[in-house]
């Protein structure tokens, strides 16, 4: 499965992937999906935001009862240039968890599902976790027909494009109230469990974390001809505050990043009329996220005036603290803890994911597998064949645990 997954939205040039949403490469990986589920038997679905399933025991959502199904899976998509684990690992891994079932002669006692959500990475959209966002009502339909990419093509348009209908996205609670639990296995992001020297984990909350747009509005001039003192330079605002969200994030053990960059009229010879840049920042509890965001918006505001720029920034998305249900998180750590040996660690992060969206409408946990570098959204992302292998046996466990007699 890895293998026949590995080539699709590779780019030659990086090595990373770029799979984004309702693209030809999209539509590859949800070929790959399809093929994997019907090769194994089970009831194929696509749900009204695009979401792919897999069901086992069912035809469909509507033959589980509510809050029945044990549901596993992840994403396919990634960022720009981004890793091969991020997302397709928990794919691929509850795949073959379900082979392992199988071969353990595992006898079923609640409907199974895999799902792979759409546009988990935002990439496209700019907006993290559209598929389960709008199956859990996180997102409006309105808002969704409003999103655009880059070249300005609508979210509409991309799904039209790809022969899907965009007028039927929307909440989706009685898919979801057919769920009991949604396990989800991801590469960790992180080198927490490297540092343990252990090979799986389990999820505890995700950190509160958003997305924000900072413009800076200046005036644009001939760089050859126009005196230091006369410019209203933008860039000199922005470069400023990507140094102040670096300074505020150590200040208090938070996260801060400026990842993208979007510079009119974007001339090596011209003074820039506009720069706008996107922060994403994080931190362990809501109190410091707020005080992290203020003291960069603050720094922002002083250096644009002292600059003569315009400043607007507005907060693009975000999504609180998780707390993963205590009475789901404690059984994985029964059902994993079997075997005698040494706990499985428990433990935080500041990655967002589909299970963290979906927790306020189902039970969620998370499974993570250890990550030797701790590199991820990067080509360099990396997981050990042997700690896949045990990150399947554990889906596989824990499935069993949930789902079988």
């Amino acid at each position: 499965m890895w293998e026949e997954l590995r080539p699709l939205g590779r780019d030659s040039s990086s090595g990373g992937y770029r799979r984004y949403a309702w693209t030809g490469a999209d539509t590859d990986c949800r070929a790959w999906f399809r093929s994997q589920a019907e090769a194994r038997g089970l009831a194929y679905e696509l749900d009204r935001n695009g979401n792919q399933w897999a069901w086992l025991g069912a035809t469909g959502y509507q033959d589980v009862a509510p809050g029945d199904a044990v549901v596993t899976g992840s994403h396919l998509d990634s960022v720009p240039d981004g890793g091969a684990f991020d997302g397709p690992l928990g794919v691929v891994s509850s795949f073959a968890a379900l082979d392992e079932l199988r071969r353990r002669g595992a006898e079923f006692g609640k409907p199974l599902a895999i799902v792979n959500f759409g546009d988990e990475e935002g990439a496209r959209f700019g907006l993290a976790c559209v598929g389960s966002r709008l199956a859990a009502g996180a997102l409006t339909t309105e808002a969704a027909h409003r999103l655009r990419d880059g070249d300005g093509i609508t979210l509409p348009q991309a799904m039209e494009r790809a022969g899907y209908d965009p007028e039927a996205i929307g909440p989706d609670p009685e898919r979801l109230a057919r769920i009991g639990a949604f396990v989800e296995l991801h590469v960790e992001q992180g080198r927490a469990l490297d540092l343990s020297g252990d090979p799986v984990g389990i999820a505890s909350a995700i950190w509160p974390h958003g997305r924000w747009r900072f413009d800076f509005h200046g005036e644009a001039n001939h760089a050859g001809t126009t005196r230091l003192d006369d410019r209203r330079d933008p860039m000199l605002s922005y470069a400023a505050t990507v140094l102040a969200a670096r300074e505020q994030a150590r200040l208090a053990g938070a996260l801060a990043t400026f990842g993208k960059i979007s510079v009119e009229p974007n001339g090596v010879n011209a003074i820039p009329s506009l720069v706008r840049g996107w922060l994403d920042s994080r931190a362990a509890d809501q109190d410091t996220l707020d005080t992290v965001i203020a003291g960069i918006e603050q720094a922002a505001a002083e250096r644009a005036a002292r600059d003569g720029v315009d400043l607007t920034v507005v907060r693009e998305s975000f999504t609180p603290v998780v707390e993963f249900q205590h009475a789901l998180r404690d059984e994985l750590s029964a059902i994993l803890g079997k075997s005698g040996e040494r706990p499985v660690p428990v433990l935080g992060t500041g990655a967002g994911h589909d299970a963290g969206i979906l927790s306020g409408t189902v039970p969620t946990a998370m499974l993570f597998v250890r990550n030797p570098t701790g590199v991820s959204h990067s080509p360099a992302e990396a997981a050990g064949e042997d700690d896949c292998a045990a990150g399947v046996t554990a889906l596989a466990d824990v499935l069993e645990g949930l789902a079988c007699h």
